[in-house]
């Protein structure tokens, strides 16, 4: 039977290797891919209105530029595999984010690389990958 796979993608070589790895597995089953790009936001209470329209406007467009650079080539790069593939770009915290976006989906698996673009922040403040690995509801593989 099919699952759905969450591939955490960032750009970085090793989501693509999380998600070469991902895909190699799926082929198997015909498993469908969701590629999965979350933007770390902090929200803050203490704006203006004006500065709260600003912040929302660069949000739309730092989306925008993701799903245009990041994500789309990509997806459509694996779907030449054969495989069925969506993509969801959230804002917020990236394991917590990845974790609601694997219960919404109705997601088997979540596929990571070990770090990507947040190395010196994930040695300060903690890794996804071992948060993911705590608190997932669904089986993650970590990929180096």
């Amino acid at each position: 039977m099919p699952r759905k796979i969450v591939v955490g993608y960032d750009g970085s070589d090793t989501s693509r290797r999380a998600l070469d790895f991902a895909v190699g597995i799926a082929k198997t089953n015909d498993d469908q891919i969701i590629l999965a790009h979350v933007l770390e936001w902090s929200p803050y209470s203490f704006l203006t209105p004006d500065e709260i329209e600003e912040r929302h406007q660069r949000r739309q467009d730092e989306l925008e530029r993701a799903e245009a650079v990041v994500i789309a080539p990509v997806a459509e790069q694996t779907r030449t595999t054969g495989l069925t593939v969506s993509t969801v770009l959230r804002y917020g915290h990236i394991a917590e984010t990845l974790c609601e976006i694997a219960k919404e989906q109705g997601a088997d698996l979540i596929f990571i690389g070990r770090m990507g673009h947040s190395g010196l922040s994930a040695r300060i403040f903690g890794s996804v990958a071992g948060t993911l690995a705590q608190v997932a509801p669904v089986p993650v593989t970590i990929v180096p």
